[in-house]
């Protein structure tokens, strides 16, 4: 009764805030967090951090249908037009905050097993605050083309470089010798069986599509095929995110009705949003401001830079519009989930620098959560792909 509870307070709060950020101009996603900032155990305390953490399912299937939402845009048809410039850029970008992270912490005289994971979760990208802003102002255009599959495979590279670079950072803190195996074979063996698991439930949910056609039942699949992908993730210790996008990208081209199933798909999850991003609020801890100084400024501003010019650089390289190299990395910046996810197996593996990641990690997550969907607003209307009447007049 007590998560009933919960679940009700959290979805009022956001209803509540979407109007007040609405008088200002803000994009729903920001009145969200504002939201479970408010009502947190480190404000008001209305939801209890034990009440929070008992939600984590809610904020574990929600990730999972935001990779499938995403995976829906890897149509084989629209990578070929898009996907060289797409995955140069996503490669650029990514590494560019990676280079940039590491050598500003490093000059800066910082420990190196911090150094090396704070640089690999700064190529983590929160797909889930620019999915909503595209969505709840109907984003159209070369940019926000751009940006769905930059962001979804941004993920995929993040993965690969914490995984190698978390490796090391663990063998230089204990002082072990580092392996081929533990630095490049298990991180590209859990990328490659995360796709495959992904690709064989998103050929049967296809398959499955020929003897269900009502959209009730259609709908019933997948929700049933993504908590399945999450389960089956959580319990092997694979990338939910990569496995529910394999789900979608898969569908998505095989069945020439997929846009229509995402679109019933859409009508279900707003609610499920909301409160991912309302627990997601609540669990922002304003007490680690003080505690991460230098280092969480150095971080913000490093990734931030290499965000920005990593992707403008590799637009530059692509030849992309100016529009896509002036406004695409504005709209990479908001960091959530994947990131804190990644901290807290930092946390794990490196105990002696885990509490400084995490504080470092969870004021960014608070900071880019807040500004990163107002910017990605800012860019995509300069770049005309938000209409000023939808601007306006758009409501949840």
């Amino acid at each position: 009764m007590t998560e009933l509870l919960c679940i009700a307070a959290a979805m009022v709060a956001g209803l509540l805030l979407t109007r007040v950020v609405k008088l200002i101009n803000l994009p729903n996603v920001t009145g969200f967090l504002i939201a479970g900032l408010l009502i947190g155990p480190y404000c008001l305390g209305a939801l209890s951090k034990e009440a929070a953490e008992g939600l984590n399912i809610i904020t574990t299937v929600a990730l999972g249908f935001i990779a499938f939402s995403i995976g829906g845009e890897f149509k084989i048809d629209h990578i070929k037009q898009i996907g060289s410039k797409a995955i140069t850029i996503t490669v650029f970008q990514a590494l560019a905050a990676v280079i940039l992270v590491d050598v500003t912490l490093w000059l800066c005289g910082f420990d190196m097993p911090v150094v090396l994971t704070l640089g690999a979760i700064a190529t983590a990208t929160a797909p889930a605050a620019t999915l909503m802003v595209v969505r709840q102002y109907k984003a159209k255009g070369e940019v926000t083309n751009t940006l769905l599959p930059v962001v979804a495979m941004d993920d995929a590279i993040g993965l690969m470089v914490f995984s190698i670079s978390i490796a090391i950072a663990t063998s230089i803190s204990s002082g072990a010798q580092m392996g081929v195996m533990s630095m490049i074979v298990e991180p590209l063996l859990e990328i490659a069986v995360s796709l495959v698991v992904g690709g064989v439930i998103g050929f049967i949910v296809a398959l499955s599509m020929r003897f269900f056609k009502s959209k009730a039942n259609r709908l019933c699949i997948c929700i049933a095929a993504v908590i399945l992908g999450v389960g089956l993730a959580k319990r092997f210790g694979l990338s939910d995110l990569l496995l529910c996008m394999a789900i979608g990208a898969v569908l998505v081209n095989m069945r020439d009705d997929a846009l229509q199933v995402l679109d019933n798909c859409d009508t279900w999850t707003p609610p499920l949003f909301m409160l991912f991003f309302v627990i997601s609020g609540a669990e922002l801890d304003l007490a680690v401001l003080p505690s991460v100084g230098l280092l969480g400024v150095l971080y913000l501003v490093a990734r931030s830079l290499g965000k920005y010019f990593g992707a403008y650089l590799g637009s530059t390289v692509v030849k992309a519009s100016p529009n896509i190299r002036k406004y695409l990395g504005i709209t990479l910046l908001p960091q959530a989930g994947v990131a804190i996810g990644m901290a807290q197996m930092a946390a794990v593996a490196l105990p002696e620098s885990g509490t400084q990641i995490q504080a470092v990690v969870l004021c960014a997550t608070l900071v880019y959560e807040l500004v990163g969907p107002v910017c990605t607003k800012i860019a995509l209307t300069k770049a005309g792909e938000i209409e000023k009447k939808a601007d306006k007049l758009k409501t949840v």
